[in-house]
């Protein structure tokens, strides 16, 4: 079984996600898509009729954002049409996912030169929205609600609180850490070698820097926030009285009252985003003079309780782990998503890790969280911190709807 390579890896500045305030929100996805193509094909000068597949993640796959979105922003990139495209959905893992099929393609031999990426306009999304088609909401699908009842996202982040006793001091605490690290890498720096400017058709900037972080955030401010999911918690999902509250006492009677603890500051961002990863074969990459920058080492994927939806990260991380015959202390940095504060504190506490090697860069509460293309976007930051630390090993996680979790360790060269 040969290596896959990590050649280079680009992504764009995280953009807000709202019609009329983010500066990326006019823009087409798949022009946004292209941006991050493009951008990976003029920095290592290869051949794009060589690409054996585009494999591409997009969660919301509607509207603009659906007829396989891998290909068509290729072909707006201008590549090859021989460089075929696929688009795979697994929620917020997606960018994982992307990134850990194209190194399996290559691994096996089948494949030698592959991009892994994905593309999420969170404000088009917003505004194609239909929660008809989310399974706890699914009218059509009451066997599913009954077998495994799927609250809101949210919601089972405050049961999960609730549950772990993870109270409202830690997860703003958190919060206010990874504003502080973002604002710390921006100034320094540190995204620097991955982010390029989007530009509009005419050549004009759209974006060159991350738009969503609040570097000003403190314990203080986030405290006159009000908790949100309260309001979700009572929403009911049926004629009977059902409610997304309900679904998780269902399964989880000991919740006699929600703690809620999850507001605006502590939750992750509505971003638009793009990212991309060349990955080759060590023989192609000789042949070729592409010079790698790191080693897949594992992957691995895991399906969890999927009323509570989040917790698939750590047996996620034990399981990638355990595939490379490495334990926690061998990995030096970790990328866990911050989709909610409550996610990333118990992923700390349950690995017993040192929170120093842990988001050293901020993450989505402060950046925010593209859904399809956040995977790749940590995968990308994770290596630049890698090289800037001189570390060798690091591991990346996310929770994904459906109770799941891809990871993926790779290791600096």
């Amino acid at each position: 079984m040969t290596d896959a390579y990590i050649i280079d890896t680009c992504r764009t500045p995280r953009g807000i996600g709202k019609v009329g305030k983010g500066s990326l929100a006019h823009l087409h996805p798949q022009y946004l898509g292209a941006t991050v193509l493009k951008a990976l094909a003029e920095r290592n000068d290869f051949n794009t009729a060589e690409v054996d597949d585009i494999i591409w993640g997009t969660s919301t796959q509607t509207g603009k954002q659906s007829s396989d979105l891998g290909r068509m922003a290729a072909l707006t990139a201008g590549y090859d049409q021989k460089s075929s495209g696929t688009t795979l959905d697994r929620f917020c893992g997606s960018g994982i996912t992307t990134v850990n099929m194209a190194a399996a393609q290559i691994m096996s031999g089948m494949e030698d030169l592959v991009i892994a990426g994905g593309t999420e306009m969170m404000s088009y999304t917003a505004s194609v929205g239909n929660p008809e088609v989310l399974p706890m909401l699914d009218q059509g699908n009451m066997k599913l609600r009954e077998m495994h009842p799927q609250s809101q996202q949210g919601v089972c982040a405050d049961a999960i609180a609730t549950l772990e006793g993870i109270d409202r001091k830690a997860v703003d605490e958190l919060a206010v850490e990874s504003q502080t690290r973002a604002d710390r890498a921006i100034r320094e720096g540190r995204f620097n070698k991955s982010v390029i400017t989007v530009k509009n058709e005419d050549g004009s900037v759209a974006l060159d820097r991350e738009e969503f972080p609040r570097p000003g955030t403190t314990m203080e401010s986030l405290a006159g926030l009000k908790t949100v999911f309260s309001m979700w918690r009572d929403i009911p999902v049926d004629e009977n009285g059902e409610t997304f509250g309900t679904l998780i006492q269902r399964q989880y009677p000991q919740i006699k009252e929600f703690d809620h603890v999850h507001h605006a500051g502590n939750s992750s961002g509505v971003v638009d985003g793009a990212a991309a990863l060349l990955l080759a074969s060590r023989e192609y990459a000789q042949k070729n003079n592409l010079k790698p920058r790191a080693r897949i080492v594992a992957t691995a994927n895991m399906g969890d309780c999927p009323t509570l939806m989040l917790n698939a990260p750590v047996p996620a991380a034990k399981k990638a782990l355990a595939k490379a015959n490495l334990t926690p202390n061998d990995i030096d940095l970790w990328e866990i998503n911050e989709a909610f504060a409550v996610v990333a504190e118990k992923f700390i506490r349950d690995l017993k890790l040192d929170r120093d090697k842990v988001n050293v860069n901020g993450g989505a509460m402060a950046l925010g969280h593209p859904i399809g293309a956040t995977g790749s976007i940590l995968i990308s930051t994770l290596l630049d911190e890698l090289e800037r630390q001189d570390k060798k090993r690091g591991l990346v996680t996310m929770c994904a709807a459906g109770g799941m979790a891809p990871a993926i360790i790779i290791e600096r060269l």
